[in-house]
């Protein structure tokens, strides 16, 4: 079986936007404080651009921050799920590699989750370009920690069954590309933040489910490993409930 490109794991999102939407993670509070602190200045009241803002859960936190944000998303299904949940949001089609945004238009830049889908020779240039002076570029993706048992055993079961890590798919790659800067104008400080949401074995594996990861192997490949491994959870949880722990791989680089 020939390896699915990144394009193609970039596209399988858009037809499970609602699966995305309904069960990925959301970010906490302590996320956005930290960005804020990195950057030196509040997100109330910023003019924020969420790049790859794919069904709108990071631009609707932004939003709730008190920002002026619009979002930027390159694909048909997840924008129209974008325009479904969140319809008082502006949004407009465009990627980071050449951003539909005007020049020193922006506070903050952000990517939730979607860097690692940029070519950074060229998404690189772009936030310079977009920000302000003085503006700051936020990327961060949710990451699976691996000192909690269950987590690493899961991980272990998927790289076996899908020949990928998790946490490689969740975009730590991206997190690497970021802290190799191409212009060589973005320093980026690094954070790190700790949470959990408590869910059921059936929405853990429906969060699962809509990572390009599976996305990509198709459904019967999907459906065989969703049936087993629900199995395997429910033995260690009986009463069918999961504390999913995260970290949140944060980088923020503010521009001169």
């Amino acid at each position: 079986m020939t390896a699915p490109s990144h394009t193609d794991r970039a596209r399988s999102f858009n037809a499970a936007a609602a699966q995305y939407a309904a069960n990925r993670p959301s970010y906490p509070p302590a996320l956005f404080d930290a960005i804020e602190e990195l950057a030196g200045r509040p997100l109330t009241g910023a003019r924020v651009v969420d790049v790859g803002a794919g069904t709108g859960i990071a631009t609707a936190l932004l939003r709730q921050r008190g920002a002026d944000v619009l979002a930027v998303e390159p694909g048909d299904g997840m924008a129209a799920q974008f325009r479904h949940g969140h319809p008082d949001i502006p949004i407009v089609r465009g990627n980071g590699n050449a951003l539909p945004v005007a020049t020193a238009s922006a506070d903050f830049l952000t990517y939730a989750q979607a860097w690692h889908w940029t070519d950074p020779a060229h998404s690189a240039p772009e936030a310079l370009r977009v920000l302000r002076p003085g503006g700051a570029l936020a990327l961060w993706w949710n990451s699976t920690p691996l000192d909690i048992s269950w987590h690493v055993a899961q991980a272990r079961r998927i790289e076996h069954r899908f020949d990928i890590h998790p946490v490689v798919e969740q975009g730590g790659s991206g997190a690497r590309a970021a802290l190799t800067d191409p212009t060589g104008r973005l320093a980026f400080t690094r954070r790190k933040v700790r949470w959990s949401r408590h869910v059921t074995v059936d929405t853990h594996l429906a969060n699962l489910g809509s990572h390009s990861i599976f996305l990509v192997h198709g459904a019967e490949a999907s459906t065989t490993f969703f049936a087993e491994e629900k199995q395997i959870l429910l033995r260690t949880f009986p009463d069918g409930f999961i504390e999913e722990t995260y970290d949140v791989d944060l980088l923020v680089a503010t521009t001169p």
